[in-house]
């Protein structure tokens, strides 16, 4: 099946598989962003924006994203690079496994969300991290979300 997306602001045409995966397809185009952990998406690890809103790539049909937009964390590196500074300052950055699809998840937080401060457990309910116990990251975001509104000067 022939199929056009953008991934990052890129055209891509291509055939592919009709029952293709998104993260297949994203990882053969060099996105090595987007992960691989549970493929039931359960973990978080293969989350990606379609649209801008966050998806879980590693159960979505790549021919659903037939003339979209797809963001992946290299699309977004300043974005992530200024989250990831309020992560490592709260050495929530263990392994850094998850943190692909976690960030992804925080940024589209910021934008989707009027509130983000009282939904933050509820937005990011499907992210699995095997090393904290969500505490230094919760801490990380809610000091990301004040300086985004500007009341946190670094």
């Amino acid at each position: 099946m022939k199929i056009k997306l953008w991934i990052n602001e890129k055209l891509y045409e291509d055939d592919v598989k009709v029952d293709m995966p998104l993260l297949e397809y994203l990882r053969s185009k060099g996105c090595y962003s987007v992960k691989r952990g549970c493929e039931t998406s359960s973990c978080g690890l293969c989350t990606v924006w379609l649209e801008k809103k966050p998806i879980l790539s590693c159960t979505y049909p790549l021919i659903r994203c037939n003339n979209k937009h797809i963001t992946t964390l290299e699309g977004l590196q300043d974005k992530a690079k200024e989250f990831g500074e309020f992560l490592a300052d709260e050495g929530a950055d263990q392994c850094g496994f998850c943190n692909t699809g976690f960030i992804m998840n925080v940024l589209a937080m910021v934008e989707e969300l009027e509130n983000p401060q009282e939904e933050i457990r509820a937005y990011l309910q499907g992210n699995l991290c095997r090393c904290t116990g969500y505490m230094g990251q919760i801490r990380a975001i809610k000091k990301f979300l004040e300086y985004k509104k500007g009341s946190l000067k670094i």
